[in-house]
């Protein structure tokens, strides 16, 4: 048998559960992973909230990322053999939070030896976004990006791409997290009231985009300092963005790819900051759904 955690019914925390149940064979195209670090993201307490739908079939496994090792190799699948170390997001219908799942052949990547599993884990659904954020509307050395949630996975990332490009880099997050975001090269901004107004006094000259990874009132409250509303985009709050002229984030297939790369070099670091093994990944999945988890958190199935 092989544990997964899913939720029983939409809602709270308290319908997730640690089951166990025989470890899924991999159909046509796809790869049986032993799963090695699992990355947690809100993406994950907001399926199982109902907030992005409520017509999964239940008991749904949860996590969407994962690194692991290929157990077995399903028909039709070329490029990949049983030992491979590999990243990507989890098959439909399966879950990351387990100790045994699933991922489609043409959605891995190989993991480099360089990349420890940790890291690797938060590449599928964090560092990609973050990837593709950054690179939907392009910017020349010297631009201003605005990263609204810089405090997150997420932001740091994004932050670090944008040192890597030569930005100039404006990070909000809470006062907590000023250290972590400093330490990406980027100019620090305290979230809250009037935060509008310290953006101004960093940036006079406004905004050449905005990566919104918070939405809401925090992204109408800067959103006016953007050059156009045009160079707006949001990966947490799509309707919100276009409501005022921005986009929403669009995720590309070479992200996950290039990411890596850029990972791999050391150019980029993930900023795991909180491991916890599969029994707790309700504490993991609680943390992360409060908002105040600095970095990457990933569950562990099995010992590194």
């Amino acid at each position: 048998m092989s544990k997964v955690y899913v939720f029983n019914d939409f809602g709270g925390p308290e319908n997730q559960q640690l089951v166990d149940r025989p470890a899924p064979p991999p159909g046509p195209g796809e790869l049986a992973v032993k799963v090695r670090a699992a990355g947690v993201n809100p993406i994950d307490h907001k399926i199982r909230s109902g907030a992005l739908g409520t017509d999964l079939p239940l008991p749904a496994p949860m996590g969407q990322e994962v690194a692991g090792v290929v157990t077995t190799i399903g028909d039709g699948v070329e490029g990949f053999a049983v030992g491979d170390a590999i990243l990507g997001p989890v098959a439909p219908g399966y879950g990351a939070f387990a100790q045994d799942t699933i991922v489609r052949a043409t959605e891995a990547v190989a993991k480099p030896e360089e990349i420890s599993f940790a890291d690797a884990a938060t590449i599928p659904v964090a560092a990609a976004t973050a990837y593709d954020a950054t690179h939907q509307i392009e910017l020349e050395a010297g631009q201003t990006l605005l990263i609204l949630g810089a405090g997150g996975g997420v932001g740091l990332m994004a932050a670090q791409i944008g040192r890597v490009h030569q930005f100039t880099v404006i990070g909000i997050a809470s006062e907590t997290k000023r250290q972590i975001v400093e330490s990406t090269g980027a100019t620090f901004v305290p979230s809250g009231k009037g935060v509008a107004d310290r953006v101004r006094e960093v940036a006079p000259e406004g905004l050449d985009l905005i990566v919104d990874l918070i939405g809401g009132d925090a992204l109408r409250q800067v959103a006016a300092l953007a050059t156009s509303p045009s160079r707006i985009i949001s990966a947490a709050d799509p309707a919100t963005a276009t409501e005022i002229g921005g986009s929403a984030l669009e995720r590309t297939s070479e992200a996950m790819a290039k990411i890596t790369g850029v990972i791999e070099y050391g150019l980029v670091d993930p900023h795991v900051t909180a491991r916890y093994p599969l029994e707790q990944a309700g504490e993991a999945i609680v943390a992360v759904e409060t908002g105040h988890t600095t970095g990457k958190t990933v569950i562990e199935p099995y010992s590194a």
